[in-house]
């Protein structure tokens, strides 16, 4: 400690370091900030666990159409503590995510973003969009089929904006289409301009909270007033303020450690998502899914109506985006306790019911193809005629089995076929395999006269028994 107490002292006196950590640590804090202040802190260290398991990865991670994918495959299996890393990278952008959403759930509900602590909402509502923006461009960089796609289906939606719709799918896919340019651009937003950005609107962040102060706790009997908020905070803080460190940094320590450390079991004992297959131009029919803090917009997009795709994927975004960006210009003064903002309570509680229920419609995704389907079973198919058999082994085989159910085995993309025969005559079912219909290929090019035959001999089967 001697030592230590010396090297220190020998720094300060070359850096005045002390000078500038000093007031960071001690500077005064409203009393009673307990552990629902920590969320902010935490983030961060999700941040910093981001930073320095991505710049191990970006050493070993060839940002090359030919050598991405193979590159991620050694990291995971040869390397050494690879796999470890991948798994921390994954989990802690996880972890970043739903620390800044709670964070700043938090601070809508108590009413934190009222003044004088309007930009630091503002600053947090452009945090929470970098931080998805990190995390969808690291989804390409796994450079699998899933990743490579979900690019291509932001691309297509960017291309919807007008006027400049052509120009942002182009400026996202780096060409006309998506490759190794794609791929390098990527990289660079995700390792090095996002990043850059990131620690610029944290040092903003942090700078303005050393301004303002930490917001005191929510008292109904007091609203703010911008003409006399100030000078009370003031007083309140040289009356009964507590220094920072260590009366309250500490939980902010603990908390952050417990992050660190759940990040670490996580990916030791899960490990990172699984790679799907390589980038394929030739497979034209994919259905790629965001990682789970998106699946609620995927299932929205998922679900919309014709005819209103584009007003809601251009729309929405835009409406949140500025709603959550004038939310504290249009409501900076009065309440703050949530004992007194009904209507503010009563938006998060259906915005989070919202989202949860999405998020599940998105997680099971009924519309998209059930590629872990099995092969009906002998007592579902009870087939004696050879054809009939043969149909029901191709109906699998053909990837029939993915979008249509039959006795509760199969995809829910397309209608249930389990009596079909009931509702369709063999001639309408027939029809209906090589012509296709809404939302199915025609496969007539791709079956030959008797695999459609004994399909259709199959289907005609399905009928209510009698």
């Amino acid at each position: 400690m001697r030592f230590l107490r010396k090297a220190w002292e020998w720094f300060d006196a070359r850096t005045d370091a002390s000078k500038i950590i000093g007031p960071v640590m001690n500077h005064p804090v409203p009393p009673g900030t307990g552990w629902k202040y920590v969320f902010g802190s935490a983030t961060l260290f999700a941040f910093l666990i981001q930073v320095f398991t991505g710049i191990a990865l970006a050493t070993a991670f060839v940002p090359s159409a030919g050598q991405a994918y193979e590159s991620l495959q050694w990291i995971t299996h040869e390397a050494f503590l690879g796999r470890l890393l991948r798994g921390m990278h994954y989990f802690g952008a996880s972890a970043m995510v739903l620390l800044v959403g709670i964070h700043m759930i938090r601070t809508f509900l108590t009413g934190s973003y009222k003044f004088p602590r309007e930009l630091n909402w503002v600053v947090g509502v452009v945090l929470l969009g970098l931080t998805i923006l990190m995390g969808f461009t690291g989804q390409l960089l796994r450079w699998d089929q899933n990743g490579v796609w979900s690019t291509i289906v932001a691309a297509e939606q960017a291309g919807r904006v007008p006027v400049i719709g052509a120009w942002l799918a182009r400026l996202i896919l780096g060409g006309q289409t998506v490759g190794g340019a794609t791929l390098s651009r990527f990289f660079a937003y995700h390792v090095f301009f996002i990043p850059a950005v990131i620690f610029a609107m944290v040092g903003l962040h942090l700078a303005l909270v050393l301004r303002h102060g930490i917001s005191e706790l929510p008292d109904s009997s007091r609203p703010v007033d911008p003409r006399t908020y100030r000078s009370w905070y003031e007083n309140m803080l040289r009356r009964e303020g507590v220094p920072f460190w260590p009366d309250a940094a500490w939980r902010d320590v603990v908390f952050g450690a417990a992050v660190v450390a759940c990040v670490v079991v996580l990916a030791w004992r899960i490990g990172p998502p699984l790679l799907t297959k390589p980038p394929d131009p030739t497979i034209i029919e994919a259905y790629p899914r965001p990682d789970w803090y998106l699946l609620w917009y995927f299932a929205v997009l998922a679900q919309l109506p014709p005819g209103t795709e584009n007003y809601v994927i251009v729309g929405a975004p835009v409406l949140a985006g500025f709603c959550l960006l004038i939310l504290p210009l249009l409501f900076n003064k009065g309440q703050r306790a949530p004992s007194r903002r009904p209507w503010a309570v009563a938006s998060m509680v259906i915005i989070a019911m919202s989202v949860g229920v999405l998020w599940y419609q998105g997680k099971r995704s009924p519309w998209s193809p059930d590629f872990g389907a099995t092969q009906l079973p002998a007592h579902v198919v009870q087939a004696t005629d050879p054809q009939i058999a043969e149909g029901a082994r191709l109906f699998f085989e053909k990837g029939c089995q993915y979008c249509h159910a039959i006795a509760g085995s199969g995809g829910q993309r397309g209608p249930d076929l389990t009596y079909v025969a009931d509702k369709l005559t063999e001639k309408q079912i027939t029809l209906r395999i090589l012509n296709g219909a809404f939302n199915m290929p025609s496969f007539a090019s791709s079956l030959k006269p008797d695999e459609a035959s004994a399909i259709v001999a199959f289907l005609d089967t399905r009928k209510l028994p009698h």
